[in-house]
């Protein structure tokens, strides 16, 4: 995960768990339908990473969503690295998301 987040030289360490569930694929079909469970392990303003089991790829839809409700976005998935029985993704918000990583 952390190599990943080199890449993103805002990131800040978080710990949200939230669930998972593909949108879209990045060819504009209905994603196949599936929802897990995992945590977002770094946060920028704009980006979350995370890791999954799931079979995404650049430019999938992925709704996250945590089990209060206050985080429900859409995301699009800018950056994957496989590993063995993981996919460590990147994840741009599609839209605005108010109060979401304050820095100070």
């Amino acid at each position: 995960m952390a190599g990943l987040a080199r890449f993103f030289p805002e990131a800040t360490p978080v710990r949200i768990p939230v669930q998972l569930a593909r949108s879209f694929t990045r060819d504009g079909n209905a994603g196949s339908n599936f929802s897990e469970s995992t945590v977002i392990e770094y946060g920028t303003p704009r980006e979350v990473l995370f890791a999954c089991t799931s079979p995404l790829e650049f430019a999938d839809i992925v709704r996250l969503r945590n089990a209060d409700g206050s985080l429900d976005v859409e995301t699009s998935v800018v950056a994957v690295q496989y590993h063995p029985g993981k996919t460590v993704v990147a994840a741009r918000f599609r839209g605005e998301v108010p109060n979401w990583i304050v820095k100070s």
